[in-house]
């Protein structure tokens, strides 16, 4: 008999464990941040006492979910477990949000389809750019620590982005261990923001918000020098040009997509102004 239910801080660290060995490269401290954000938002399917899959469904108060993390365990898959635990996950994540509220995911090209069939409508994808970080002589005077500006600031350029409200994510994102969050501040004005930290192969940009593309490129260099001769990852939704533009100048090249589909309403979001996504499993 196989049973649902919310998982614990240590099944989550298998879910990170098995998006490792599918080659997501979570990010070093990725567990503990998520579990900050939403410790109900993942889940487990359980049968004789043994983790047999994995998800998250977190929820950004009542106004917005995500769901992610959906693994099952390899030598199980063709079964039909991850059918019904899919579909258990989505309608769990609903209840706990508004009945207008958009669930999002970025889920791998080739489940589109079974995506679809659950009610998510695609919008775009999402592509994973990979190059090496480098050095760079001179930094923009505009960059400045995103720790030291004022946290109401940072949080509402990135509701702006995101589309709600993730204070409780945020906060320590902005505080990477062995990373750096960086913000463009011009006539004491916010006007882009980049986060990049370590992860289990060489480093992960994201978010990376930006008024322009010239913001948006001062913002990846000084990331960038930060990972300088590491492998560098940057998630770039495809429909901002700009964005691709921007990954292409700097050498990176596609390794890994995404699509992103969305359950409810399409939210309005700037993507002119996104360059980087800021997760795969959390959004």
């Amino acid at each position: 008999m196989i049973t649902y239910r919310t998982a614990t801080r240590a099944e989550l660290d298998i879910a990170v464990e098995w998006a490792a060995a599918e080659g997501w490269n979570p990010g070093l401290h990725d567990a503990a941040l998520f579990w900050h954000t939403d410790p109900a938002g993942f889940v487990c399917a359980e049968r004789d006492g043994g983790v047999i899959a994995t998800g998250s469904i977190v929820a950004y108060g009542d106004a917005a979910g995500f769901m992610g993390f959906f693994i099952v365990r390899p030598d199980l898959r063709g079964q039909g477990i991850g059918r019904e635990f899919w579909t258990w996950r989505r309608d769990t994540l609903r209840a706990r949000l508004r009945p207008d509220a958009p669930i999002a995911m970025d889920g791998v090209f080739d489940m589109q389809a079974f995506y679809a069939r659950g009610g998510f409508q695609f919008t775009h994808r999402n592509l994973r750019m990979a190059g090496t970080g480098r050095r760079s002589a001179q930094l923009d005077p505009a960059l400045v620590d995103l720790s030291v500006l004022p946290f109401a600031d940072v949080l509402a350029y990135d509701t702006a982005h995101f589309g709600c409200s993730r204070a409780r994510f945020l906060e320590p994102w902005i505080r990477p261990a062995g990373g750096l969050a960086l913000g463009f501040v011009t006539h004491h004005t916010l006007r882009g923001i980049g986060v990049i930290r370590p992860c289990r192969e060489g480093y992960k940009i994201g978010p990376l918000f930006a008024d322009d593309a010239h913001i948006a490129e001062a913002l990846f260099v000084g990331l960038s020098a930060h990972a300088a001769d590491q492998p560098l990852f940057l998630d770039t939704p495809e429909n901002n040009p700009a964005a691709l533009a921007l990954a292409q100048a700097h050498g990176l090249t596609e390794v890994f997509g995404c699509a992103r589909m969305v359950h409810g309403p399409i939210p309005d979001l700037p993507w002119n102004r996104i360059y980087g996504v800021t997760t795969f499993e959390l959004g």
